[in-house]
């Protein structure tokens, strides 16, 4: 491969604001794996944000980008699984699989699509130094050819129009808006773009805790559920952004509330041997070795955390703490207080996504 921009390479970043900034170029924040395309006639890797290859696991895609894009580019973009309910985040971590096997079926039944939106070159043109504007357009040129697998991004430069796509999109999966002044260059693994995502808050209930990885005597994190109609505590999260002090604190806190798997509603010993989590079969495909069994807790504590958007029945990231709440009665901890986004078509977004 002989590229004017090669790989390995950390993509461009975003910083987090509280509002959309004016004078910008707007689009969706895809909630996918961040990868950056590099094709070289027959030859083609997809990077990560970590810079770590990925090819290997979307064999399908691959086959795309030699069908769909130029020949000899590199672009960067957001690698999602679209289905007609919106972007399936679940069944694209489900794609980072150490057999081969398992990794072709899974191209075939839960097929992978890239959302294209920055250019970083073309043939033997390295775009990294033209402003965004620049940038844009050569892309949408280079895309003319793209077909079901390979997507452009839809942008805007009205702000009346962003704001219309941050309320509406989330119905579909999407993360937020990202805002890029139009005159900046790609800049690899800078926080000079934007990024505007929805903060909520949730009153949970503590159901157990983790020990952090420095040993006993401090909490990793603490373990969230909500209550479902059928008075079930489903797991819905964690939380675990807290200064040493207080996890050695808390950890004391919460010893009297300790319990046995018996008197607990996650009560993993009438499942199968090694489902230690509130997640079914839940497991880390990033750090294999890592252990995600927990110490329960008598479900009598309620903490108000934020957080950004569910993915199901679960938070899509983790959450941080707002607020202990000894006002709430922890069996009022329920799901009906959750804000219901609208419900949107990804095909609305990008025409054809969501529909292979």
């Amino acid at each position: 491969m002989k590229l004017p921009v090669m790989p390995p390479l950390s993509p461009m970043l975003a910083k987090s604001v509280a509002s959309i900034p004016a004078g910008a170029s707007y689009e969706p924040k895809w909630d996918g794996f961040r990868s950056i395309c590099f094709r070289d006639h027959d030859e083609v890797e997809l990077g990560s944000r970590n810079e770590r290859p990925m090819t290997r696991y979307f064999p399908e895609l691959v086959a795309a980008i030699i069908a769909e894009l130029p020949e000899r580019c590199v672009i960067d973009g957001e690698i999602v699984v679209a289905t007609d309910h919106g972007l399936d985040f679940e069944a694209l971590q489900q794609r980072i699989h150490p057999a081969d096997s398992r990794v072709r079926m899974l191209a075939q039944q839960t097929p992978a699509s890239f959302i294209a939106f920055d250019l970083l070159a073309l043939g033997d043109d390295d775009y990294t130094g033209r402003p965004f504007s620049e940038r844009r357009a050569a892309l949408v040129d280079a895309l003319a050819g793209s077909g079901q697998s390979i997507h452009l991004t839809p942008v805007t430069t009205d702000l009346p129009t962003a704001q219309r796509w941050f309320e509406e999109f989330e119905g579909a999966g999407l993360d937020g808006l990202i805002a890029k002044p139009l005159t900046i260059t790609y800049q690899p693994d800078k926080r000079v773009m934007f990024k505007i995502k929805h903060v909520r808050t949730a009153d949970c209930v503590v159901a157990g805790y983790r020990v952090h990885k420095s040993g006993d005597g401090a909490i990793g994190s603490l373990l969230l559920g909500l209550y479902k109609d059928d008075d079930t505590l489903a797991s819905v999260g964690v939380i675990g952004a807290f200064p040493m002090a207080k996890r050695r604190e808390l950890f004391a806190e919460f010893q009297s509330l300790v319990t046995t798997f018996d008197e607990h509603p996650w009560n993993w010993a009438a499942h199968m041997t090694g489902e230690r989590t509130p997640r079914r079969n839940e497991g880390s495909r990033w750090n294999a070795g890592k252990d995600l069994s927990f110490v329960p807790l008598r479900p009598e504590r309620v903490v108000e955390v934020r957080y950004d958007h569910m993915e199901g029945e679960r938070f899509r990231h983790t959450a941080q703490f707002n607020r202990w709440r000894p006002d709430r009665d922890p069996r009022s901890c329920a799901y009906e207080q959750l804000e219901q986004p609208l419900t949107f078509s990804l095909g609305d977004i990008v025409p054809g996504l969501g529909s292979q």
